[in-house]
């Protein structure tokens, strides 16, 4: 078992279900996107703007953003522990991907509840 603080006290079966899980919410997602323009014929910009305006489409919007950013961080952790020795350098590189995820999710909130 790993023994790194950069671990956050998480161990294998409690990363497999939470990528299990965020892979269930963006696949759910995914589908709801294609319902949409399936649905919609001629997509505008007042449809686009409607179908965001509702908030069960910015709450899922939101969801599924956070279920990319811990989908993403356990598997750049997974990798990075794998295949960057350097103690130094996967902190590092932890960092700045934690940094570009908290960007992301921030942004993504701006944008949503923008609408």
């Amino acid at each position: 078992m790993v023994s790194n603080a950069s671990a956050l006290g998480r161990n294998g079966v409690h990363d497999f279900i939470l990528v299990r899980a965020t892979a269930i919410v963006i696949t759910l997602y995914i589908i709801y996107m294609i319902g949409f323009f399936a649905m919609n014929g001629e997509l505008t910009y007042e449809i686009w703007r409607g179908f965001f305006a509702s908030t069960f489409t910015k709450v899922f919007t939101l969801l599924t953003l956070i279920s990319i950013l811990v989908h993403t961080w356990i598997g750049m952790w997974q990798v990075l522990t794998d295949y960057v020795k350097s103690l130094a350098l996967r902190l590092f590189l932890q960092l700045a991907i934690v940094v570009a995820l908290a960007v992301y999710v921030i942004y993504g909130f701006v944008v949503v509840w923008g609408v």
